[in-house]
């Protein structure tokens, strides 16, 4: 009795160590074992990307306003040379693509905005693709860089659906030099860094002279873009957009 007695004590003093969880580690890894870096641009903490949201359909005859923006590093596009370098992009999207169409585009000191045509997604997409890559690359020609990445963030697109929409949309983007106070002692009513001079829709004529290099647009053929935005208040050159182009 005595001996189980002092079994008993000498058990009691014996600290068991705690069973420890084994943590299970989902993190992604490479074939080597190493943790896997994250996917994506890394945050810089001064403009949020888009989330990354399944894009809405796109309908033919729904047109497309399209907003791009590009890095700190690539400066002013309000220049000839950048200028350039995206004309000669949208030259390339006009000679090679038909299911994708930029209709009028607006340079932006740091953003372009384009008006685009797309037969479906999937030509959207493509051609915004392909309009990218060429911008870049002729961007960084001009600008004497090897690499590094010109655009900030996904595009950001709004269709186009109502002839309110079209019409707000179209002064949205050729007078957006307005919002934005580029048009201060500029001696021309029409921004020269926008398709304005190729819009036959202003209430007003605008009297400029036609460029020797203007920026190479497609002609409208959603009916939006052709006379449905007639249908709303006519469109004048002295226009300063709001904050949005929804109606």
């Amino acid at each position: 009795m005595l001996a189980i007695l002092a079994l008993h004590e000498i058990s009691a003093l014996i600290v068991m160590p705690r069973s420890r969880q084994r943590q299970l580690d989902f993190r992604r890894r490479t074939r080597d074992g190493r943790v896997a870096k994250r996917a994506g641009r890394k945050p810089t903490g001064r403009r949020r990307d888009p989330r990354h949201r399944t894009r809405p359909e796109v309908i033919a005859r729904h047109p497309v306003h399209v907003v791009l923006r590009v890095t700190r590093e690539i400066g002013n596009l309000r220049k000839l040379r950048a200028y350039r370098a995206i004309r000669g992009a949208l030259g390339k999207c006009l000679a090679t693509r038909s299911d994708y169409r930029v209709v009028h585009v607006s340079i932006q000191s740091n953003h372009l905005h384009l008006l685009v045509e797309a037969d479906d997604k999937r030509a959207l997409s493509r051609g915004m693709q392909g309009f990218a890559i060429s911008a870049a690359k002729r961007l960084n020609r001009a600008l004497r860089r090897r690499r590094g990445d010109v655009f900030a963030f996904r595009y950001h697109a709004t269709p186009i659906a109502s002839p309110t929409q079209a019409r707000n949309a179209l002064s949205y983007i050729l007078n957006n030099w307005r919002r934005h106070r580029h048009d201060a002692r500029a001696p021309w009513r029409i921004d020269p860094y926008s398709s304005a001079e190729q819009f036959a829709g202003w209430a007003v004529p605008h009297g400029y002279p036609p460029r020797r290099e203007p920026l190479p647009v497609a002609a409208p053929t959603a009916w939006l873009l052709t006379d449905g935005y007639a249908r709303a208040a006519p469109i004048h050159t002295e226009e300063i957009p709001g904050p949005d182009p929804d109606p």
